[in-house]
C-alpha cells in the first residue's frame, strides 16, 4: 500500500490536483489499483453542481491516469520522469460520482516504451463501473 506521501515521491501531482488517496496494489509496468475517498471538501463541490455535487468526469479520468502514472513511474527505468497525457480514447461515463463515494481506480498498462505508454483504466464505486478510458502517455526524457 502506498499513501499520499509515497505517491508524491513517484508522481509530481500536489493538492489540489493529487486526485488519488492511496495505491492498494501495484505491479510495475503491469497494473495498479488505487482509490479516492470523495468528500464534500473537494475543490469542485461548490461549483459542480451547487445543489447536487457531481465529480467532474475529467477529474475521474485524471484520477485513473494518475494511477496509471504510478504504475509506470514506480519502475526503476522511469524514476524521476513525468507521464504527460498524449491522448484519451474510448471514454465512457456510466454513473455519477458524488461526495461519500469510495472511488476505486484500476489502470492496466497495455503498451510502453522509453517515451510512450498506453493504459486501460476503469473506475468503480461499490463494484459498479462508473467510468472507463484508454489513456496514452508521453514520458518525459
Amino acid at each position: 500500500m502506498l499513501n499520499r506521501d509515497q505517491i508524491q515521491a513517484i508522481i509530481p501531482h500536489r493538492d489540489p490536483f493529487l486526485l488519488i488517496d492511496g495505491i492498494t496494489e501495484v505491479t510495475p509496468l503491469i497494473s495498479a489499483t488505487g482509490f479516492k475517498h470523495v468528500t464534500n471538501k473537494e475543490f469542485w463541490v461548490p461549483g459542480h453542481f451547487p445543489h447536487e455535487p457531481v465529480m467532474p468526469g475529467v477529474l475521474i479520468v485524471e484520477s485513473i491516469a494518475q494511477v496509471g502514472a504510478v504504475c509506470l513511474l514506480i519502475a526503476p527505468e522511469f524514476k524521476g520522469k513525468i507521464a504527460y497525457f498524449a491522448k484519451i480514447e474510448n471514454v465512457k461515463f456510466r454513473k455519477k460520482v458524488i461526495p461519500g463515494d469510495h472511488l476505486v481506480l484500476k489502470a492496466t498498462i497495455t503498451q510502453y516504451r522509453s517515451s510512450f505508454g498506453v493504459a486501460e483504466g476503469v473506475a468503480t464505486v461499490e463494484g459498479e463501473v462508473v467510468a472507463s478510458a484508454t489513456c496514452y502517455f508521453a514520458i518525459s526524457q
